[in-house]
């Protein structure tokens, strides 16, 4: 049987609402950080922004990390700082779901973003990169 713990890949979908016309502000700050994203962060193994096909303001970043590591390096990325602080002024909701397990020190941090945040530990399985 797998263990899983800190040193597990994980998935994060952080859905996204944007306010009414704010989509194609958000849509270039979504680009951005994406491509900030992808050039500095080697734990970030997938990484997208996905658009809800029943409501044209909502969208789902899909992201999987490598580790609890991983995901540290992501919220501590200048490149994210700056999306979340834009998102304060485009963005109507947002909240966090997680697939797999993460370590104590991890669950805090994502808890202390004080968002809607619901994590799914794993029970059995495996990872493969």
């Amino acid at each position: 049987m797998a263990t899983f713990d800190k040193s597990t890949p994980f998935i994060l979908l952080a859905r996204i609402q944007v306010k009414p016309g704010c989509v194609d502000e958000y849509l270039e700050l979504a680009r951005i950080t994406d491509a900030a994203v992808q050039t500095s962060e080697p734990g970030m193994i997938h990484h997208t922004f996905d658009q809800d096909p029943g409501d044209p303001q909502a969208f789902v970043w899909s992201e999987v990390y490598a580790n609890d590591e991983a995901f540290k390096a992501h919220v501590s990325n200048a490149p994210v700082q700056e999306y979340l602080q834009k998102h304060a002024e485009l963005g109507a909701g947002f909240s966090i779901e997680v697939y797999g397990t993460v370590g104590k020190e991890c669950r805090q941090l994502m808890e202390s973003f004080g968002l809607p945040l619901k994590i799914f530990n794993s029970k059995l399985g495996y990872s493969r990169v």
